[in-house]
Protein backbone atom coordinates (compact mmCIF):
# COMPACT_ATOMS: atom_id res chain seq x y z
CA UNK A 1 0.00 0.00 0.00
CA UNK A 2 2.86 2.36 0.87
CA UNK A 3 4.51 1.54 -2.48
CA UNK A 4 1.30 2.31 -4.37
CA UNK A 5 0.94 5.66 -2.56
CA UNK A 6 4.55 6.53 -3.35
CA UNK A 7 4.04 5.79 -7.04
CA UNK A 8 0.90 7.97 -7.14
CA UNK A 9 2.71 10.87 -5.45
CA UNK A 10 5.60 10.59 -7.94
CA UNK A 11 3.13 10.81 -10.83
CA UNK A 12 1.42 13.90 -9.39
CA UNK A 13 4.65 15.83 -8.77
CA UNK A 14 6.32 14.82 -12.05
CA UNK A 15 3.39 15.85 -14.29
CA UNK A 16 3.60 19.49 -15.64
CA UNK A 17 0.88 21.87 -14.51
CA UNK A 18 -0.53 23.92 -17.43
CA UNK A 19 -1.89 27.34 -16.56
CA UNK A 20 -3.97 29.34 -19.01
CA UNK A 21 -2.63 32.89 -18.85
CA UNK A 22 -4.23 36.09 -20.14
CA UNK A 23 -0.98 38.02 -19.83
CA UNK A 24 0.73 39.42 -22.96
CA UNK A 25 3.88 37.81 -24.28
CA UNK A 26 6.91 39.19 -22.39
CA UNK A 27 8.80 41.87 -24.24
CA UNK A 28 12.36 40.96 -25.22
CA UNK A 29 14.95 43.74 -24.81
CA UNK A 30 18.43 44.21 -26.22
CA UNK A 31 21.38 43.74 -23.88
CA UNK A 32 23.83 45.39 -26.28
CA UNK A 33 23.74 47.88 -29.13
CA UNK A 34 22.76 46.04 -32.36
CA UNK A 35 24.94 46.13 -35.44
CA UNK A 36 23.25 48.10 -38.23
CA UNK A 37 19.93 48.67 -36.41
CA UNK A 38 16.70 48.98 -38.40
CA UNK A 39 12.99 49.37 -37.63
CA UNK A 40 10.15 46.90 -38.15
CA UNK A 41 7.63 49.77 -38.26
CA UNK A 42 7.19 53.43 -37.32
CA UNK A 43 8.52 53.96 -33.78
CA UNK A 44 7.82 56.70 -31.21
CA UNK A 45 10.83 58.54 -29.81
CA UNK A 46 10.77 60.59 -26.61
CA UNK A 47 12.59 63.56 -25.18
CA UNK A 48 13.39 61.74 -21.90
CA UNK A 49 14.86 58.38 -20.96
CA UNK A 50 11.66 57.62 -19.05
CA UNK A 51 9.89 57.65 -22.43
CA UNK A 52 7.87 60.72 -21.58
CA UNK A 53 7.73 64.22 -22.93
CA UNK A 54 7.32 65.35 -26.50
CA UNK A 55 6.77 62.45 -28.94
CA UNK A 56 8.26 62.28 -32.42
CA UNK A 57 7.72 59.48 -34.94
CA UNK A 58 10.65 57.77 -36.60
CA UNK A 59 9.29 56.56 -39.92
CA UNK A 60 9.98 53.07 -41.22
CA UNK A 61 13.01 53.23 -43.48
CA UNK A 62 14.43 56.35 -41.80
CA UNK A 63 18.11 56.40 -40.92
CA UNK A 64 19.01 56.66 -37.24
CA UNK A 65 22.06 56.04 -35.03
CA UNK A 66 22.19 54.60 -31.53
CA UNK A 67 24.65 56.31 -29.19
CA UNK A 68 24.15 54.17 -26.09
CA UNK A 69 22.02 51.58 -24.29
CA UNK A 70 20.80 52.59 -20.84
CA UNK A 71 18.22 51.53 -18.25
CA UNK A 72 15.73 54.18 -17.15
CA UNK A 73 14.23 54.75 -13.69
CA UNK A 74 11.63 52.00 -14.15
CA UNK A 75 14.37 49.64 -15.28
CA UNK A 76 13.28 49.63 -18.94
CA UNK A 77 16.19 49.33 -21.41
CA UNK A 78 16.18 52.27 -23.82
CA UNK A 79 18.37 53.41 -26.69
CA UNK A 80 19.72 56.93 -26.65
CA UNK A 81 19.92 58.13 -30.24
CA UNK A 82 22.52 60.43 -31.79
CA UNK A 83 19.94 63.25 -31.87
CA UNK A 84 19.47 63.01 -28.06
CA UNK A 85 16.08 61.33 -28.18
CA UNK A 86 15.12 57.95 -26.70
CA UNK A 87 13.31 54.82 -27.93
CA UNK A 88 12.45 51.59 -26.17
CA UNK A 89 15.24 49.04 -26.76
CA UNK A 90 12.88 46.19 -27.59
CA UNK A 91 13.14 43.50 -30.23
CA UNK A 92 9.63 44.24 -31.45
CA UNK A 93 10.73 47.75 -32.49
CA UNK A 94 14.30 47.27 -33.63
CA UNK A 95 16.18 44.47 -35.36
CA UNK A 96 19.78 43.85 -36.23
CA UNK A 97 19.88 44.27 -40.02
CA UNK A 98 22.67 41.87 -40.93
CA UNK A 99 23.22 38.81 -43.12
CA UNK A 100 21.66 35.94 -41.21
CA UNK A 101 22.95 33.00 -43.26
CA UNK A 102 25.17 32.48 -46.25
CA UNK A 103 26.23 29.42 -48.25
CA UNK A 104 27.84 28.44 -51.55
CA UNK A 105 25.51 27.30 -54.32
CA UNK A 106 25.68 26.70 -58.06
CA UNK A 107 23.07 27.47 -60.66
CA UNK A 108 21.87 29.57 -63.56
CA UNK A 109 19.02 32.06 -63.49
CA UNK A 110 17.40 34.56 -65.85
CA UNK A 111 16.90 38.19 -64.91
CA UNK A 112 13.34 39.47 -64.91
CA UNK A 113 12.17 42.69 -66.56
CA UNK A 114 13.18 44.83 -63.57
CA UNK A 115 15.93 44.08 -61.05
CA UNK A 116 18.52 45.72 -58.81
CA UNK A 117 22.08 44.56 -58.25
CA UNK A 118 23.66 45.29 -54.85
CA UNK A 119 27.29 45.27 -53.77
CA UNK A 120 26.45 42.92 -50.86
CA UNK A 121 23.34 41.00 -49.74
CA UNK A 122 20.78 43.72 -49.10
CA UNK A 123 20.53 45.21 -45.61
CA UNK A 124 19.96 48.83 -44.62
CA UNK A 125 22.73 50.96 -46.09
CA UNK A 126 23.73 48.52 -48.84
CA UNK A 127 24.90 50.29 -52.02
CA UNK A 128 23.77 49.51 -55.54
CA UNK A 129 26.45 47.86 -57.69
CA UNK A 130 27.67 49.29 -60.97
CA UNK A 131 26.81 46.65 -63.59
CA UNK A 132 26.14 46.29 -67.31
CA UNK A 133 23.59 43.53 -66.83
CA UNK A 134 20.38 43.90 -68.82
CA UNK A 135 16.98 42.35 -68.28
CA UNK A 136 16.19 38.80 -69.45
CA UNK A 137 19.88 37.86 -69.51
CA UNK A 138 21.32 34.68 -68.03
CA UNK A 139 23.45 34.90 -64.87
CA UNK A 140 25.49 32.28 -63.03
CA UNK A 141 25.00 32.07 -59.27
CA UNK A 142 27.71 31.09 -56.76
CA UNK A 143 26.33 32.13 -53.33
CA UNK A 144 23.03 32.45 -51.48
CA UNK A 145 22.40 34.75 -48.52
CA UNK A 146 19.41 35.42 -46.27
CA UNK A 147 18.63 38.74 -44.61
CA UNK A 148 15.49 40.18 -43.03
CA UNK A 149 14.68 41.59 -46.48
CA UNK A 150 14.68 38.30 -48.33
CA UNK A 151 16.90 35.82 -50.16
CA UNK A 152 19.75 37.22 -52.24
CA UNK A 153 21.83 35.41 -54.85
CA UNK A 154 25.31 36.37 -55.96
CA UNK A 155 25.73 36.72 -59.71
CA UNK A 156 29.36 35.99 -60.51
CA UNK A 157 31.33 39.14 -61.20
CA UNK A 158 28.26 41.37 -60.83
CA UNK A 159 26.74 41.54 -57.35
CA UNK A 160 23.76 40.40 -55.30
CA UNK A 161 20.21 40.16 -56.63
CA UNK A 162 16.94 39.48 -54.83
CA UNK A 163 15.68 35.99 -55.64
CA UNK A 164 12.31 37.54 -56.59
CA UNK A 165 14.02 39.37 -59.48
CA UNK A 166 15.25 36.07 -60.96
CA UNK A 167 13.70 32.99 -62.51
CA UNK A 168 15.06 29.55 -63.30
CA UNK A 169 13.00 29.54 -66.52
CA UNK A 170 14.39 31.02 -69.73
CA UNK A 171 12.18 34.11 -70.05
CA UNK A 172 13.73 35.76 -73.11
CA UNK A 173 10.59 35.24 -75.18
CA UNK A 174 8.95 37.93 -73.05
CA UNK A 175 11.57 40.35 -74.38
CA UNK A 176 11.05 39.07 -77.94
CA UNK A 177 7.31 39.68 -77.66
CA UNK A 178 7.90 43.18 -76.29
CA UNK A 179 10.26 43.89 -79.21
CA UNK A 180 7.78 42.66 -81.83
CA UNK A 181 4.91 44.59 -80.27
CA UNK A 182 6.92 47.81 -80.00
CA UNK A 183 8.73 47.75 -83.33
CA UNK A 184 7.06 45.40 -85.80
CA UNK A 185 3.34 45.51 -85.06
CA UNK A 186 2.32 46.28 -88.65
CA UNK A 187 -0.58 44.88 -90.71
CA UNK A 188 1.73 43.81 -93.55
CA UNK A 189 3.75 41.53 -91.25
CA UNK A 190 3.02 38.03 -90.02
CA UNK A 191 5.79 36.99 -87.62
CA UNK A 192 6.12 33.91 -85.43
CA UNK A 193 8.97 32.89 -83.12
CA UNK A 194 9.27 29.65 -81.16
CA UNK A 195 12.01 28.35 -78.88
CA UNK A 196 12.33 24.63 -79.55
CA UNK A 197 13.46 23.69 -76.03
CA UNK A 198 11.14 25.79 -73.88
CA UNK A 199 8.24 25.67 -76.41
CA UNK A 200 7.61 29.35 -75.66
CA UNK A 201 6.35 31.54 -78.50
CA UNK A 202 5.97 35.15 -79.56
CA UNK A 203 4.33 36.70 -82.56
CA UNK A 204 2.66 39.51 -84.45
CA UNK A 205 -0.31 38.64 -86.68
CA UNK A 206 1.03 35.08 -86.61
CA UNK A 207 -2.30 33.62 -87.75
CA UNK A 208 -2.72 36.03 -90.67
CA UNK A 209 -2.69 34.20 -94.03
CA UNK A 210 -0.74 35.41 -97.02
CA UNK A 211 0.16 33.94 -100.38
CA UNK A 212 3.17 31.86 -99.39
CA UNK A 213 4.78 31.34 -102.81
CA UNK A 214 7.70 28.90 -102.57
CA UNK A 215 7.26 28.46 -98.82
CA UNK A 216 4.62 25.93 -99.89
CA UNK A 217 7.52 23.68 -100.86
CA UNK A 218 8.14 23.11 -97.14
CA UNK A 219 5.30 20.60 -96.69
CA UNK A 220 6.47 18.82 -99.84
CA UNK A 221 9.96 18.45 -98.38
CA UNK A 222 8.47 17.25 -95.10
CA UNK A 223 6.24 14.67 -96.79
CA UNK A 224 9.05 13.24 -98.96
CA UNK A 225 11.36 12.95 -95.95
CA UNK A 226 8.63 11.15 -94.02
CA UNK A 227 8.22 8.68 -96.87
CA UNK A 228 11.97 8.06 -96.73
CA UNK A 229 11.89 7.66 -92.95
CA UNK A 230 8.99 5.19 -93.27
CA UNK A 231 11.01 3.20 -95.86
CA UNK A 232 8.50 3.87 -98.65
CA UNK A 233 11.05 5.79 -100.72
CA UNK A 234 14.84 5.82 -100.98
CA UNK A 235 17.15 8.72 -101.68
CA UNK A 236 18.55 6.72 -104.58
CA UNK A 237 15.16 6.10 -106.24
CA UNK A 238 14.84 7.71 -109.67
CA UNK A 239 11.91 9.38 -111.37
CA UNK A 240 11.47 10.41 -115.00
CA UNK A 241 10.97 14.04 -115.95
CA UNK A 242 7.94 13.94 -118.24
CA UNK A 243 5.56 16.72 -119.32
CA UNK A 244 2.77 15.60 -116.99
CA UNK A 245 4.77 16.53 -113.87
CA UNK A 246 4.24 20.22 -114.63
CA UNK A 247 0.55 19.97 -115.50
CA UNK A 248 -1.33 18.73 -112.40
CA UNK A 249 -3.27 20.93 -109.99
CA UNK A 250 -0.90 22.50 -107.49
CA UNK A 251 2.16 22.26 -109.76
CA UNK A 252 4.45 25.30 -109.85
CA UNK A 253 5.02 27.20 -113.08
CA UNK A 254 8.18 25.97 -114.77
CA UNK A 255 9.37 29.49 -115.60
CA UNK A 256 9.85 30.20 -111.90
CA UNK A 257 12.93 29.61 -109.79
CA UNK A 258 15.37 26.73 -110.19
CA UNK A 259 18.07 25.34 -112.44
CA UNK A 260 16.41 22.25 -113.92
CA UNK A 261 15.30 22.28 -117.58
CA UNK A 262 12.01 24.09 -118.14
CA UNK A 263 10.95 21.50 -120.69
CA UNK A 264 10.63 17.81 -119.92
CA UNK A 265 13.81 16.00 -120.97
CA UNK A 266 12.62 12.44 -120.20
CA UNK A 267 15.67 11.92 -118.01
CA UNK A 268 15.72 10.24 -114.61
CA UNK A 269 16.57 12.14 -111.44
CA UNK A 270 17.28 10.73 -108.00
CA UNK A 271 15.15 11.71 -105.03
CA UNK A 272 18.24 13.12 -103.31
CA UNK A 273 19.12 15.39 -106.23
CA UNK A 274 15.52 16.63 -106.42
CA UNK A 275 15.45 17.37 -102.68
CA UNK A 276 18.69 19.34 -102.97
CA UNK A 277 17.30 21.29 -105.92
CA UNK A 278 14.17 22.25 -104.01
CA UNK A 279 15.95 23.04 -100.73
CA UNK A 280 18.95 24.90 -102.13
CA UNK A 281 17.52 26.54 -105.27
CA UNK A 282 13.75 26.49 -104.62
CA UNK A 283 13.48 24.62 -107.93
CA UNK A 284 9.91 24.56 -109.27
CA UNK A 285 10.43 21.61 -111.62
CA UNK A 286 12.10 19.47 -108.94
CA UNK A 287 9.22 20.27 -106.59
CA UNK A 288 6.73 19.25 -109.29
CA UNK A 289 8.47 15.91 -109.93
CA UNK A 290 8.41 15.06 -106.21
CA UNK A 291 4.79 16.20 -105.93
CA UNK A 292 3.71 14.23 -108.99
CA UNK A 293 5.33 10.85 -108.21
CA UNK A 294 5.77 10.63 -104.43
CA UNK A 295 3.06 12.98 -103.09
CA UNK A 296 0.64 11.62 -105.76
CA UNK A 297 -0.40 15.10 -106.87
CA UNK A 298 -1.17 16.04 -103.27
CA UNK A 299 -3.79 13.37 -102.68
CA UNK A 300 -5.71 12.70 -99.44
CA UNK A 301 -2.81 10.82 -97.87
CA UNK A 302 -0.55 13.78 -98.48
CA UNK A 303 -3.11 16.23 -97.10
CA UNK A 304 -3.70 14.18 -93.93
CA UNK A 305 0.03 13.80 -93.33
CA UNK A 306 0.68 17.53 -93.66
CA UNK A 307 -2.39 18.45 -91.59
CA UNK A 308 -0.99 16.54 -88.59
CA UNK A 309 2.00 18.86 -88.36
CA UNK A 310 0.64 22.08 -89.89
CA UNK A 311 -2.49 22.08 -87.66
CA UNK A 312 -4.52 23.57 -90.52
CA UNK A 313 -5.19 22.47 -94.09
CA UNK A 314 -2.47 23.65 -96.46
CA UNK A 315 -4.08 24.26 -99.85
CA UNK A 316 -1.46 23.46 -102.48
CA UNK A 317 -3.22 25.55 -105.16
CA UNK A 318 -4.08 28.76 -103.32
CA UNK A 319 -0.95 28.47 -101.12
CA UNK A 320 -2.43 30.84 -98.55
CA UNK A 321 -1.05 30.13 -95.07
CA UNK A 322 0.24 32.02 -92.04
CA UNK A 323 3.75 32.42 -90.68
CA UNK A 324 2.74 30.17 -87.76
CA UNK A 325 1.58 27.35 -90.06
CA UNK A 326 4.83 27.52 -92.01
CA UNK A 327 6.78 27.46 -88.73
CA UNK A 328 4.90 24.34 -87.61
CA UNK A 329 6.01 22.46 -90.71
CA UNK A 330 9.57 23.74 -90.45
CA UNK A 331 9.67 22.48 -86.87
CA UNK A 332 8.40 19.07 -88.01
CA UNK A 333 11.09 18.97 -90.69
CA UNK A 334 13.72 19.87 -88.09
CA UNK A 335 12.46 17.14 -85.76
CA UNK A 336 12.90 14.51 -88.50
CA UNK A 337 16.70 15.03 -88.36
CA UNK A 338 16.79 14.40 -92.09
CA UNK A 339 19.22 15.37 -94.89
CA UNK A 340 16.89 18.13 -96.12
CA UNK A 341 17.35 20.27 -93.03
CA UNK A 342 21.11 20.31 -93.71
CA UNK A 343 20.46 21.18 -97.37
CA UNK A 344 18.45 24.19 -96.19
CA UNK A 345 21.51 25.54 -94.35
CA UNK A 346 23.38 26.02 -97.63
CA UNK A 347 21.21 27.71 -100.25
CA UNK A 348 21.64 30.33 -102.94
CA UNK A 349 19.55 32.69 -100.78
CA UNK A 350 21.81 32.73 -97.71
CA UNK A 351 23.07 36.29 -98.30
CA UNK A 352 19.64 37.84 -97.90
CA UNK A 353 16.74 37.88 -95.47
CA UNK A 354 16.97 35.93 -92.18
CA UNK A 355 20.40 34.38 -92.64
CA UNK A 356 22.19 37.46 -94.01
CA UNK A 357 23.81 38.72 -90.79
CA UNK A 358 23.54 35.72 -88.48
CA UNK A 359 26.81 34.01 -87.62
CA UNK A 360 25.41 30.58 -86.67
CA UNK A 361 23.93 28.04 -89.14
CA UNK A 362 20.47 28.88 -90.44
CA UNK A 363 18.22 26.36 -92.21
CA UNK A 364 15.64 28.37 -94.12
CA UNK A 365 13.09 28.31 -96.92
CA UNK A 366 12.28 31.50 -98.79
CA UNK A 367 9.24 32.49 -100.81
CA UNK A 368 8.77 35.35 -103.29
CA UNK A 369 5.84 36.34 -105.51
CA UNK A 370 4.29 39.66 -106.48
CA UNK A 371 4.67 41.93 -103.42
CA UNK A 372 5.15 39.01 -101.02
CA UNK A 373 8.57 38.24 -99.54
CA UNK A 374 8.93 35.52 -96.89
CA UNK A 375 11.50 33.46 -95.03
CA UNK A 376 11.04 30.60 -92.55
CA UNK A 377 14.07 29.41 -90.59
CA UNK A 378 15.58 27.27 -87.89
CA UNK A 379 18.32 29.36 -86.29
CA UNK A 380 20.93 27.21 -84.56
CA UNK A 381 21.65 29.45 -81.57
CA UNK A 382 22.76 27.88 -78.27
CA UNK A 383 19.08 26.99 -77.97
CA UNK A 384 17.70 26.64 -81.53
CA UNK A 385 14.55 28.54 -82.40
CA UNK A 386 12.13 28.96 -85.29
CA UNK A 387 11.68 32.36 -86.93
CA UNK A 388 8.98 32.72 -89.57
CA UNK A 389 8.54 36.08 -91.29
CA UNK A 390 5.84 36.75 -93.90
CA UNK A 391 5.69 40.22 -95.45
CA UNK A 392 3.56 42.09 -97.98
CA UNK A 393 5.00 45.13 -99.77
CA UNK A 394 8.18 44.98 -97.74
CA UNK A 395 11.85 44.24 -98.46
CA UNK A 396 14.60 41.70 -97.84
CA UNK A 397 16.29 44.32 -95.65
CA UNK A 398 13.19 44.49 -93.44
CA UNK A 399 13.27 40.72 -92.96
CA UNK A 400 16.98 40.89 -92.10
CA UNK A 401 16.32 43.64 -89.54
CA UNK A 402 13.62 41.55 -87.83
CA UNK A 403 15.93 38.53 -87.78
CA UNK A 404 18.84 40.53 -86.38
CA UNK A 405 16.72 41.96 -83.58
CA UNK A 406 15.25 38.60 -82.57
CA UNK A 407 18.61 36.83 -82.79
CA UNK A 408 20.17 39.58 -80.68
CA UNK A 409 17.91 38.45 -77.83
CA UNK A 410 17.94 34.68 -78.35
CA UNK A 411 21.53 34.08 -79.49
Amino acid sequence: MKKLLAIMLMFVFSTPIFVISTEKKPIAFFDKIPTNPNLYHDVSSFSTADLTGKVQKIKLGSKFKIRSLITNKVKTPVFKLSNGRFIRASHDNVYEDIVLRRKNVKGSYWLKKTFTVYQTPYVAGTKIANTKLTNYNKVHISQKAITKHGIYLKADGQGWINEKDLTVQDNRMEKVQALLTRKYNKPNYSIYVKQLKTRKTAGINEDKSMYSASVTKLPILYFIEKQIKDSRVKLTDKFKYIEQVNQFKGAYKVEGSGEMPKKADNKYYTVDSLLKAVAQHSDNVASNILGYYIAHQYDKTYQKTVLRVADVKWNMESRNVSSKTAANVMEALYSQKCPVISYLTSTEFDNTRISRDIAVPVAHKIGDAYDYKHDVAVIYADQPFILSVFTDKSSYEDISAIADDVYGILK
